[in-house]
């Protein structure tokens, strides 16, 4: 039942259209988005043997430290200065780096008309300031995913180096295409206009969906964990030794952090409380539970057994597909995309065993499968666009499209900064990686037993 609200709740604060309430939500959402990467922390680190459990939250750690400098210098820049500025982007790949460095000028209040004004305004109805901290913590998280495909065996100066050029060179530039006007989005200068055309007003006829990040994020932590997982080596031992957990409990809060502040990540993208809000809500949550089941039912079916690791991976399989298609989807819809996300990825983290990369944490079988699915699923699940509705075979293709092109730029450009990177040397000591990495690189352990 729908409430019907007076008029006054809905009133801008100031002639620039800009919301008290649609701020105060963003800014709440960034909150919980931040919140994630600690989750993600202990959900790694739970998963870590007991002598490398420090470092493996460090790596996260470290990518919050990383790229939230190297965020508000030129990161916002890179992807979303033209819709402020008006300027031509680069090739639709990336803005200047340089027309918001530091973000001042998102700050500028200017008297016009005897009114105070943001001289670049807002972004929607928040002021882009707020919009920036709501895009900070995407960045961040983004690069800390990575991190679980290298656990146990990468130089910690290293992977902070890496953070920092991989952030520059493939998620601003990712980011852009997608949300930023750029080469996957639906701007007249987008493929999607290429291949179907644009309407009167310039936009794609059929446009690309990718609500909270599906490509920019989940497709590419999970292309670059791949690469860096082939291209840094197995770990010692890896197909002989049993890597278990060291701390299930530290899994299963990692997982419910991350569920929790899955709300900002999805419902925030909506930049608004509104209605939409509201469904993609329960759209996040119908497809996480879903998923966690479907998982539980082919771990009992294949192994007998549904495990507490199991659930907890299979939250974050449907968390990760639903993210770019919870605003277009159905509750129902929802449902069916985070059951067969589950399935996919309690199937596809037994790849590296067939295939021999050592992905230390299943950031492919989990973040790349379930974002590929996700991506790809809003083709047929999509309420107006999709297949099974009678939208056609268009927005499948759009989608598959731009999930292509974000798996063979982040490839490319990941090999790339892997060898500008190698110099600084990659991997810790066998001796190193036998003793345990968190002592050798920061000379401390998890737990004092003596």
């Amino acid at each position: 039942m729908l409430l019907a609200l007076p008029d006054e709740a809905f009133l801008p604060f100031g002639p620039d259209g800009l919301s008290a309430g649609d701020t105060a939500w963003v800014l709440t959402s960034a909150a919980l988005v931040l919140f994630m990467t600690p989750g993600l922390a202990f959900f790694y680190g739970g998963l870590s043997r007991q002598k490398s459990v420090l470092n493996m939250m460090m790596m996260s750690f470290g990518s919050l430290g990383v790229v939230s400098v190297i965020y508000v210098l030129w990161g916002y820049s890179m992807s979303f200065a033209s819709a402020h500025t008006g300027e031509s982007d680069f090739f639709s790949v990336f803005d200047n780096p340089i027309s918001l460095f530091g973000l001042s000028q998102l700050t500028e209040v200017r008297e016009i008309d005897g009114v105070d004004t943001f001289v670049l305004g807002g972004f929607g109805t928040v002021p882009a300031i707020v919009w920036v901290a709501f895009q900070l913590t995407f960045a961040v998280i983004t690069v800390a995913l990575i991190s679980g495909a290298v656990a146990e065996r990468m130089k910690f100066g290293t992977w902070l180096v890496f953070g920092a050029i991989w952030v520059t060179l493939v998620y601003f530039p990712l980011s852009h295409m997608v949300w930023g006007g750029g080469l996957l989005s639906g701007s007249e200068s987008g493929l999607a206009a290429k291949l179907f055309g644009v309407d009167d007003e310039g936009v794609a006829n059929v446009s690309p969906i990718d609500f909270a990040g599906g490509t920019v994020v989940h497709i590419n932590a999970g292309m670059a964990a791949l690469v860096l997982a082939i291209l840094l080596g197995k770990r010692a031992g890896f197909g002989k030794t049993p890597y278990r957990p060291h701390n299930v409990p530290f899994v299963l809060l990692g997982a419910a952090i991350l569920w929790f502040g899955w709300f900002g990540f999805n419902v925030g993208s909506e930049g608004a409380a509104d209605m939409l809000a509201g469904a993609v809500w329960v759209n996040t949550t119908a497809a996480t539970a879903a998923a966690m089941l479907a998982w539980l039912l082919v771990e009992r079916i294949r192994d007998g057994h549904a495990t507490s690791v199991g659930a907890a991976s299979g939250i974050v399989a449907g968390l990760v597909a639903i993210t770019p298609a919870c605003g277009s989807l159905s509750a129902i819809g929802s449902l069916i995309l985070g059951a067969v996300a589950g399935i996919l990825s309690a199937l596809a983290i037994g790849l590296k065993y067939k295939f021999g990369y050592d992905d230390s944490l299943d950031v492919v079988g989990v973040h790349l499968v379930a974002g590929l699915w996700g991506t790809i699923g809003i083709g047929f699940l999509a309420t107006e666009t999709g297949l099974f509705y009678g939208g056609g075979i268009q927005q499948l293709v759009v989608q598959a499209v731009i999930a292509l092109v974000a798996v063979v730029f982040t490839a490319i450009m990941t090999v790339i900064i892997a060898f500008i990177v190698k110099p600084l040397g990659w991997r810790v000591s066998q001796e190193d990686e036998d003793t345990g990495i968190d002592e050798t690189e920061h000379a401390e352990t998890a737990y004092e037993l003596a």
